[in-house]
């Protein structure tokens, strides 16, 4: 993989001093523009393990998101229903085991119900040592993630995750000061946490906030946050590279970026009106068109 604009040590993350909302300026570096030597191994490949029998449709979304974001290649490996549903969706995945540059796991599945098959398969993921976005139904084996990850909860999950080590804090508490324990979750578990919501917030377990405001709350809908996942994985298998040159802080970035295009690519579908998430999903390409396309006047 290879970029036209390469962050400097002196801003790895993109984000200025003193700033805590991410920017479209911020988020231009951490979108990986492919050369003409670039194949789609050096552009990335996504491990996606996502999806049920129960909820097919999270994997199709995060799929689907994920391809228009930029990723060489993706390789979905999951049930037999939304396998099918992928395939038809976007007929150019890979659905054979191999390398990956990073993983996205858990969107769609309910870790109370998950088969031990499938636990053992997210713990497969989670032992390779390359970057992971753990979602929704994994977010319970964080304690056994690197320190490349990223997790991507609600209030509500994230007031499950503190529970499972023996701390009661209520949704409301979180919403209501969603700063404190974003960074509280980050530094106690060791992770870079994206706390979804109206306002994202980002946090890393020893840095600043970042917080990104959405434009257009007709992309609170059900599957929106699959297609989060999805923008996100590509982000980190494209920076993948990058990450292993400069460590773990660009996971702020990345994740910070993913939150910004998916609010734009929200706003942009929306036009003022009701969209679904696989219309965020489509608007992905060309909110990243309009991105780079603005940063190059």
């Amino acid at each position: 993989m290879s970029d036209k604009t390469e962050p400097t040590s002196a801003s790895k993350t993109g984000l200025a001093a003193g700033s805590t909302e991410w920017t479209a300026a911020d988020a231009v570096p951490l979108v990986r523009v492919p050369q003409p030597s670039d194949d789609k191994y050096r552009r990335g490949v996504l491990g996606v393990r996502t999806g049920s029998d129960m909820y097919p449709g999270a994997a199709v979304l995060g799929v689907d998101a994920a391809a228009r974001t930029g990723v060489g290649m993706i390789r979905y490996l999951g049930p037999v229903v939304p396998t099918g549903l992928v395939l038809q969706r976007r007929p150019e995945v890979v659905t054979a085991p191999g390398r990956v540059q990073a993983w996205l796991l858990g969107s769609g599945m309910d870790a109370e119900k998950r088969s031990d098959d499938d636990t053992a398969l997210l713990r497969s993921a989670l032992g390779e040592n390359v970057p992971c976005v753990i979602d929704a139904g994994a977010l319970d084996l964080v304690l056994t993630a690197g320190a490349s990850t990223i997790i991507t909860p609600h209030a509500g999950e994230l007031a499950s995750l503190w529970d499972r080590v023996g701390v009661t804090v209520e949704r409301a508490a979180i919403s209501d000061d969603p700063e404190h324990w974003a960074a509280a979750t980050a530094e106690r578990f060791g992770v870079v946490v994206l706390l979804k919501g109206a306002r994202t917030i980002i946090a890393g377990p020893s840095t600043d906030t970042i917080s990104v405001t959405a434009s257009s709350s007709w992309a609170a809908t059900a599957g929106s946050g699959d297609v989060l996942g999805g923008i996100l994985g590509a982000l980190l298998a494209t920076n993948a590279t990058f990450l292993a040159d400069e460590g773990t802080d660009i996971l702020l970035g990345v994740a910070a970026t993913a939150a910004y295009l998916h609010q734009a690519a929200g706003a942009r579908a929306s036009g003022g009106g009701p969209i679904t998430a696989l219309d965020i999903a489509e608007s992905v390409g060309a909110t990243i068109a309009d991105l780079l396309d603005h940063a190059a006047r």
